[in-house]
C-alpha cells in the first residue's frame, strides 16, 4: 500500500484476465445486515429517507392486509451492494453505474436473506470521463432461508484509470451550487407534502391509470455529509482497526495509508466522504452512493403504487456525479399498460434530476396492480410472474 490510491492501468492483459472469470460465482460482499427485523427494516429507511409507514411500523404493517412490516423492495442491497469492482482490474478505480432489479418476493421480519453473485459480462468502451473505460456486470439473486427467491438483480460498474480520470477534468468546472431562498423553500415544501402524498392503504386499480399520467415528485437534497454517513448506518456498513487491516491485507490494491489520516488505512472509496481522494480520480467533489440515488427512485415508485401494488422491476442507471450540495428530484410518468400472465402491469418512466436541470438517474419500472377485472389474479407478491428479462440488459 502507498500513500494514496493505486494507479492501476486498463491494459488488454488485465481485460482478457477478467473476462476469464464470467460464469464464475464470487464470494458474496458481507453480509452486513442479513436478518429482517423491525430494527433493520427500519434503519434502512431511515439510511436512504424513506417514510412509508408499511417499511418503518409495526402497527401500521399489522394492520395492513400484508398482517405485518414488510422490508423496502431494496433492502436485499443492505446484504451487500452489487455491481461493486470487487473482481479483475487490480488498481483501477471502479464506480457504481447503476442496477435492475427483478423482485419476485417481499423481504419480512424474521427473513435471513443470502446471495449468490455470479460474474456475467465485462465490455470495452470509450468515455470523455476517462477514455479508456470497462464496463462490469455481475448477477445477485437473493434468497429467503427457505429458498425461495426474494430478488435477481443485474449490477453494473465503470472501470476507470484514476491518473487518466484525473487528467480529462470533464468535471472540474462544477462548482457547489448556491441556493437561492427561492430554491430552499421549493425543496422544503415538497420534503413536507411527501408523507401526506404516499398511496398507503388506498388501493390504485389499473383501470384508473393512464398513460402519460405523473408521479408525485419527491426529492433528496441538498446532499449533505449527514446523508452519506446516514446510508452507511443504514446498510450496516462500518470497518474499523483491525478488520479494515485484515482487509487490506488481502486487497492492498483497493486501499491506502492516507497521510490526511496520518498514515491511518483507508478504502479507495473513501472519496465519497474526502474531498481529496474524490478529486484524485476525477470526481469534482465528494459524492453520494449509487446504491442510495437507486433506492431513491425505487422510493418514489413505492409512495405512488400504494401497499396494494407490487414493485416488480426497478432499472437506474448513474449518468452523472451527484456532489455535496447537489439536489435530486425525483420523477417519473406512466408510458404502458398492459396485461401479462393474469397480471395488470404499468410500465413507468424514471429519472432524477439535479438543481441544473441535468438529468443525473435515467430509468424504468414495472409495478403490478390490482385489477376491478375478476378474470386477472389478486396477489400480494410477484412471485408468479416473471419479466422475461435477458441476462445482460
Amino acid at each position: 500500500m502507498g500513500g494514496a490510491p493505486a494507479e492501476g492501468k486498463i491494459t488488454d492483459e488485465a481485460i482478457a484476465a477478467a473476462r476469464d472469470m464470467i460464469g464464475l460465482q464470487l464470494r458474496p460482499e458481507g453480509p452486513y445486515l442479513q436478518d429482517a427485523t423491525s430494527d433493520t427494516l427500519r434503519n434502512w429507511c431511515n439510511g436512504i429517507g424513506d417514510l412509508n409507514p408499511l417499511y418503518r411500523d409495526t402497527g401500521y404493517g399489522a394492520a395492513s392486509r400484508h398482517g405485518m412490516q414488510l422490508g423496502h423492495p431494496m433492502f436485499p442491497m443492505a446484504f451487500g451492494w452489487i455491481g461493486r469492482t470487487r473482481w479483475g482490474l487490480p488498481g483501477v478505480h471502479g464506480f457504481y453505474a447503476g442496477n435492475d432489479w427483478e423482485l419476485f418476493r417481499h423481504v419480512r421480519p424474521g427473513d435471513r436473506v443470502s446471495a449468490v453473485e455470479r460474474v456475467i459480462g465485462i465490455e470495452e468502451k470509450e468515455s470523455k470521463f476517462s477514455g479508456r473505460l470497462v464496463l462490469q456486470y455481475v448477477e445477485a439473486s437473493y434468497f429467503n432461508q427457505h429458498g425461495d427467491l426474494l430478488a435477481r438483480a443485474l449490477g453494473t460498474c465503470t472501470r476507470h484509470e484514476r491518473k487518466a480520470a484525473r487528467d480529462a477534468g470533464k468535471y472540474k468546472d462544477i462548482k457547489t451550487h448556491e441556493y437561492t431562498q427561492e430554491e430552499y423553500e421549493a425543496l422544503d415544501a415538497c420534503i413536507m407534502e411527501e408523507p401526506q402524498k404516499i398511496r398507503g392503504s388506498k388501493v390504485r386499480y389499473w383501470e384508473d391509470v393512464t398513460e402519460g399520467e405523473s408521479l408525485d415528485t419527491i426529492v433528496r437534497g441538498p446532499l449533505s455529509l449527514m446523508d452519506t454517513m446516514g446510508f452507511l448506518v443504514g446498510c450496516g456498513r462500518g470497518h474499523t482497526h483491525g478488520v479494515v487491516f485484515q482487509a487490506a491485507m488481502k486487497h492492498p490494491g483497493h486501499f491506502f495509508r492516507n497521510p490526511e489520516a496520518g498514515g491511518g488505512i483507508e478504502y479507495t472509496g473513501i472519496g465519497h466522504h474526502r474531498e481529496s481522494t474524490a478529486k484524485e480520480v476525477g470526481v469534482p467533489g465528494v459524492y453520494d452512493y449509487g446504491p442510495q440515488r437507486s433506492s431513491w427512485m425505487a422510493s418514489l415508485v413505492t409512495n405512488w403504487m400504494g401497499d396494494a401494488a407490487f414493485l416488480k422491476r426497478v432499472r437506474t442507471e448513474m449518468r452523472r456525479f451527484n456532489t455535496m450540495g447537489d439536489s435530486t428530484w425525483c420523477k417519473g410518468k406512466v408510458t404502458k399498460k398492459y396485461v401479462k400472465d393474469g397480471h395488470a402491469l404499468v410500465d413507468i418512466e424514471i429519472w432524477g434530476e439535479n438543481q441544473r436541470g441535468e438529468v443525473t438517474t435515467p430509468g424504468v419500472a414495472t409495478v403490478a396492480l390490482q385489477s376491478r377485472d375478476p378474470e386477472l389474479r389478486v396477489f400480494l407478491d410477484g412471485g408468479n410472474l416473471e419479466l422475461d428479462l435477458p441476462v445482460v440488459r
